[in-house]
């Protein structure tokens, strides 16, 4: 079984290309709780822990420096990011159930377990990587989260639909939301800030509530982010009201 455990933490090495200064940190992030009860050796409960904890860091730096500055819009795509689900699907595209040390009797595909494992090789990295999150990011997070910006996108898209969904809910009519815009800059990169915004009915286009006209979205290179950062604004700010 140990030579097992060997072979697979070289070829699980070679599939990162990543070569481990402590290759134990590797074994446990890949060996389940039942097998290291089992065979009385460390699993990876506690890498997975850290790796969770360094994946929410890299989240929230690279959503930063793509401009989604929000806490709201964060907490929300980054919750996304880091589902079950999507580590899931992650772990699925690089067939991490071939690498996982289990049980004979143990089911892994379709589990959390490939959650757990992926956070724990996140986890293991960064302790032996002498705590690096750019190591992490390379190696685990950019190869495999080839989708990041369409998740990115798809989170924010859903902004719109959910304030729509609330206000059709609330006044049992078809919703309009008009807009301002304000436009600043270069001609060929203008800033963008979306702003003034009312709700209308769209068949008597009546106005339906009043929304401080303080409430404006940030600065974006283009229209469509700025849309999408108000739209999550409102949608906040009448929920809050609603309280």
């Amino acid at each position: 079984m140990l030579d097992n455990l060997n072979e697979g933490v070289r070829k699980f090495q070679e599939f990162i290309n990543y070569k481990f200064t402590n290759e134990q940190l590797l074994e446990e992030a890949l060996t389940t709780p039942k097998l290291g009860n089992e065979l009385g050796i460390p699993d990876y409960e506690f890498l997975e822990t850290l790796g969770d904890a360094v994946i929410k860091i890299i989240f929230i730096l690279k959503l930063h420096s793509q401009g989604i500055k929000d806490p709201g819009d964060i907490t929300k795509i980054k919750a996304s990011l880091e589902s079950d689900k999507a580590l899931r699907k992650v772990a699925n595209r690089m067939n991490l159930q071939d690498f996982i040390f289990k049980t004979e009797s143990q089911t892994v595909k379709g589990t959390r377990i490939l959650a757990d494992v992926f956070e724990a090789i996140c986890g293991a990295i960064f302790f032996d990587s002498n705590y690096n999150f750019r190591i992490v990011e390379e190696k685990m997070i950019n190869p495999f989260y080839g989708d990041l910006e369409a998740t990115i996108d798809n989170s924010l898209s859903d902004q719109k639909n959910e304030l729509l969904e609330f206000l059709q809910a609330k006044f049992k009519t078809s919703i309009l939301i008009e807009l301002e815009y304000e436009k600043s800059g270069f001609e060929h990169d203008p800033i963008w800030i979306a702003k003034n915004p009312m709700i209308i009915d769209k068949y008597d286009q009546k106005d339906l509530i009043k929304i401080s006209k303080n409430l404006k979205s940030g600065k974006f290179r283009n229209k469509k982010d700025a849309e999408k950062d108000i739209y999550a604004k409102i949608y906040r700010y009448l929920k809050t009201e609603k309280k």
